[in-house]
């Protein structure tokens, strides 16, 4: 199989050969992983029990998927990615807040997926060979699944689409035999010694719904266009696109998240996640959990650092895909070291997520103001004005910024900073919020309603589409 060729240009018709089920298969695939099963882990970590933390988790998801799930619709119409995609709203260098955004997501995910994941593994060697469960074997571990991670990554979306589709089918399976596994030891109530995070019950409910549910889906709000801009409006309507992405999101996050629960659980993972999964697990699951840890790590972070690539690709548009991604590898890999030896997995995921949902749900906001105000239509050419080096064109606003767009992202940036509760750091705005954790509803809210106020004026005018502007569209919006 060739490496891919294409970065973050304008994929061609012929190429564009994936469809719905692809995007299924992807988004299942990839999430039944040990970086994904960890979220589940984190309302019992909480002081949560079982229903309280399955409601949190499915009721974050639901909102999360509502809010994300549009957004792979912009990459059908543009085909780029989501980042670059934004240059119509942001303008072709304001766009760099998209790329910025999407690389921050993905480095933050690859790097976990690649710190459980080579925990797990060394817990499970230990236990088979008695290969002593140290910092050098982690970080033997660490350097094993990031090298075959950066192998899948480089090749690209064909060989990224094939790996899901094989732990589509791999993954539940071993899921589903760790149900029997983990059923002797499970308990509905909290792990011992664990307490209400927040002190009582409906504050640590919200913070889990929001860092255990919501995180979920919002982690793609860049990552969808990688997909999706291999798929042809011309063979697929949109409305396919829209539930295939929200059913592919639904079951590829709740399936490995509530497996999370149910271990944690049954395991009594309190203030760690790994280490207890791995004691608790009888010696016959052994096997199958090293293939677990090891198979989805390799698919779920080697599309995020796929995402990486593209993202890093885009700032620097002289650097190719396959060494943008090289750089990016190395920068994770870096991550996981340090967080793995410096920082406690509980405190370091649930800040990670906050605020990172912070400052990416305004910009995503403003991706879907500016879509539906545009009908869907994009002047794809002119969105590649800053990869070609060049200027001008519908998106050029301001010396290549939407001034509107990205003074309305900061707004809603500082505000979700304003309003987070994290292990680390508390907003001063929690005191008008009750101490309840709102900077995903805030931040989103603040940004969405400054830009519509910004540009109120030009939209209410019937601001030109590209179709008028350029007699230019990519594709025509149904």
């Amino acid at each position: 199989m060739p490496i891919e060729q294409r970065g973050v240009d304008t994929i061609p018709e012929e190429e564009r050969t994936s469809g719905p089920r692809d995007l299924i298969s992807i988004l299942l695939g990839s999430n039944l992983c040990l970086g994904v099963i960890v979220f589940g882990w984190l309302p019992p970590s909480f002081g949560l029990g079982l229903w309280p933390s399955v409601t949190a988790i499915v009721t974050g998801t639901l909102v999360g998927i509502a809010f994300t799930a549009p957004l792979a619709l912009v990459s059908l119409r543009t085909a780029t990615n989501l980042s670059t995609s934004s240059g119509a709203q942001f303008g072709v260098r304001g766009r760099l807040v998209g790329s910025v955004v999407g690389l921050l997501l993905a480095l933050g995910y690859t790097a976990l997926t690649l710190w459980i994941g080579g925990d797990v593994m060394a817990g499970v060697l230990s236990r088979l060979t008695g290969l002593p469960d140290t910092g050098v074997t982690r970080a033997a571990m660490y350097g094993v699944l990031a090298a075959c991670t950066v192998v899948g990554a480089v090749f690209g979306y064909r060989l990224l689409l094939r790996m899901s589709k094989v732990l589509s089918i791999g993954m539940v399976v071993l899921l589903a035999v760790g149900l029997i596994a983990y059923a002797p030891d499970f308990t509905t109530a909290a792990p011992p010694q664990t307490s209400y995070l927040l002190g009582s019950f409906w504050p640590t409910w919200l913070l889990a719904a929001v860092a255990a549910g919501l995180s979920g889906p919002v982690a793609f709000i860049t990552l969808l266009g990688d997909y999706t801009r291999y798929i042809s409006p011309r063979k697929h309507g949109s409305r396919k696109v829209f539930w295939s992405t929200a059913l592919g999101l639904l079951i590829g996050l709740l399936i490995p998240q509530l497996f999370g629960t149910y271990t944690a659980l049954a395991a009594g993972a309190g203030a760690d996640y790994a280490g207890p999964l791995v004691e608790a697990a009888p010696f016959w699951y052994l096997l199958p959990l090293l293939s677990a840890a090891a198979a989805g790590s390799v698919g779920n972070a080697g599309l995020m650092l796929y995402s990486m690539g593209l993202d890093l690709d885009a700032i620097v548009p002289r650097a190719t895909r396959a060494k943008a991604t090289l750089v990016a590898a190395a920068v994770a890999t870096a991550f996981v070291f340090i967080g793995s030896f410096e920082w406690d997995v509980q405190s370091a995921m649930t800040s990670f997520v906050l605020l990172l949902t912070a400052i990416g749900t305004p910009w995503a906001v403003i991706t879907l103001i500016g879509h539906v105000r545009c009908r869907g239509q994009y002047d794809a050419d002119a969105l590649q004005v800053f990869n070609r080096r060049s200027v001008g064109g519908i998106y050029w606003y301001r010396a290549g910024w939407n001034v509107a767009a990205t003074a309305s992202w900061a707004v809603g940036a500082a505000v979700g900073l304003l309003a987070v509760t994290t292990p680390f750091y508390e907003g001063p705005l929690l005191a008008l919020t009750g101490g309840v954790d709102c900077s995903f509803v805030l931040s989103g809210l603040a940004g969405g309603l400054v830009y519509t106020a910004l540009t109120y004026r030009t939209a209410s005018a019937g601001a030109a589409t590209p179709a008028d502007a350029a007699g230019k569209v990519a594709v025509a919006a149904e």
